[in-house]
């Protein structure tokens, strides 16, 4: 495993060795003793989601507050998407900053988001299945977001507005400067 930092503080891509021959490949995709290690971080992960989507669909940008922010470590299984994460955190040097990072079935990088980040991804390929570990267990009274298209933010999502396909949810959500506001 090796765990490259990227501009935005503790937020990482992980590139784990890929063993392949003529029957197809392995990978240990995760080694909690490697990951802390590599990061050094204390970071124990507690549960393991699954989604599928289609082109196009944008979920995000979303996180948990306060005791149930959530560090997340995430992954394509089937497909590519765009994922995003939106430094958050009052006093971190990298406050109000995003980075992107193509994830693809392919590359298989993997990408970890601090708790206290802002994350979200967009479907590139016809479809996507997108796996991660999550560090505190989801508090539905505690969840956030920021409109993916914030003009604060100014993220390049790599499709048209006409692309996105948005939940109802995800529709709704406040603005980056409504959500500094109440920090």
């Amino acid at each position: 495993m090796r765990i490259e930092q990227t501009p935005l503080q503790d937020c990482f891509i992980v590139h784990e060795k890929v063993h392949g021959d003529a029957r197809g490949y392995f990978i240990e995709t995760f080694n909690q003793r490697d990951f802390n290690a590599g990061s050094g971080l204390d970071i124990l992960f507690v549960q393991d989601n699954q989604s599928r989507s289609s082109k196009g669909v944008l979920r995000g940008l979303h996180m948990q507050r306060g005791a149930s922010a959530q560090a997340k470590l995430v992954r394509v299984l089937e497909g590519s998407v765009l994922d995003i994460a939106v430094d958050l955190r009052k006093g971190s040097p990298s406050f109000g900053q995003h980075f992107a990072i193509e994830l693809t079935a392919d590359n298989h990088k993997q990408f970890f988001v601090p708790a206290g980040f802002a994350h979200g991804f967009v479907v590139l390929s016809d479809a996507a299945t997108f796996f991660y570990k999550v560090d505190k267990f989801y508090e539905p009274g505690n969840e956030v977001g920021i409109m993916y298209n914030d003009k604060d933010l100014n993220i390049d999502w790599k499709l048209a507005d006409s692309e996105i396909i948005l939940s109802e949810k995800d529709k709704t959500l406040g603005s980056f400067a409504d959500y500094t506001a109440s920090l």
